[in-house]
């Protein structure tokens, strides 16, 4: 049986909240369900940003050196957004401060189970999770891997915790880092096709802030519209592009570039930095 949607999230803490961490504390505070999260980051300038929020008590670790410590040790779920070199070190670090039942849930990249797990010795079940930056705005898609001791009652658990910004997929770990080249990725790739179609419209006369304005809403406009209406986008595409018209013509064009195979390309270039991270490269 599903958990009611208002129940509240027992204690989490997140271990370094920068702009990803930070992100998905945004969408926990505006969830109105997570009334304790306990926030660490390196300095007191930092840590001070995200003071005054409901429910949240930010750590400067300059300040506090055992900050991590105290956070990790009174959570039940604990969200580490460090960068990947440093997820190891701080696993160890905090091990023999957690509770019986804790879900530790990696945000790094190329991080694996096995290496998060190893660094726990044990003391808590592991998650990796991949998010996208859309979760400043409640709008993110985040994958979700889980080893084999986390029980379906603790997948659940960071399941809800991570649709306070946007929606979940869970896959087998051998999937994840595939995950992050489309969805992780994927918000650098629209917002390069935002650029270009801007160019173009400068080149065309228009002013820069037009420019802008046709091209970002052109986007949120589309999106927008996929999301209402249900339909598949090869049949959207359809219903803009008429035969014989200026936007086949254009199409034609972009299919002349063959965009399927740079898009897989480029999605594979991803994946292999990701391995190459996970190798220690």
């Amino acid at each position: 049986m599903s958990t009611p949607p208002n129940v509240p999230l027992p204690p989490v803490a997140i271990l370094g909240a920068g702009s990803m961490g930070g992100a998905i504390l945004e969408g926990l505070v505006a969830s109105g369900i997570a009334p304790h999260v306990v926030v660490t980051n390196r300095s007191r300038a930092k840590a001070a940003t995200l003071e005054g929020r409901s429910g949240v008590e930010s750590i400067a670790l300059e300040v506090e050196q055992g900050g991590n410590l105290r956070a990790a040790a009174g959570a039940d779920v604990v969200l580490i957004g460090v960068k990947p070199a440093m997820v190891s070190d701080l696993l160890r670090e905090i091990a023999p401060v957690l509770r019986p039942g804790t879900v530790v849930v990696s945000l790094a990249a190329g991080v694996s189970l096995g290496t998060i797990e190893r660094a726990l010795d044990d003391r808590a079940s592991a998650m990796r999770a991949m998010p996208n930056t859309p979760a400043v705005v409640g709008k993110a898609v985040t994958g979700l891997s889980a080893a084999a001791t986390v029980t379906p009652e603790q997948r659940a658990l960071v399941r809800r915790l991570f649709e306070t910004c946007g929606v979940v997929i869970e896959v087998p770990e051998t999937q994840i880092d595939a995950l992050s080249t489309i969805s992780g990725s994927g918000p650098a790739y629209v917002y390069l096709l935002i650029e270009q179609l801007t160019l173009a419209a400068i080149g065309k006369g228009f002013a820069v802030a037009d420019a802008r304005l046709m091209a970002e809403q052109t986007f949120i406009g589309a999106g927008a519209l996929l999301a209402a209406s249900g339909l598949d986008p090869a049949e959207l595409r359809r219903r803009v592009t008429s035969p014989k018209g200026t936007t086949e013509r254009a199409v034609a064009v972009l299919e002349e570039a063959r965009l399927d195979e740079i898009f897989i390309r480029a999605t594979d270039a991803a994946l292999a930095r990701a391995r190459e991270l996970a190798a220690g490269a």
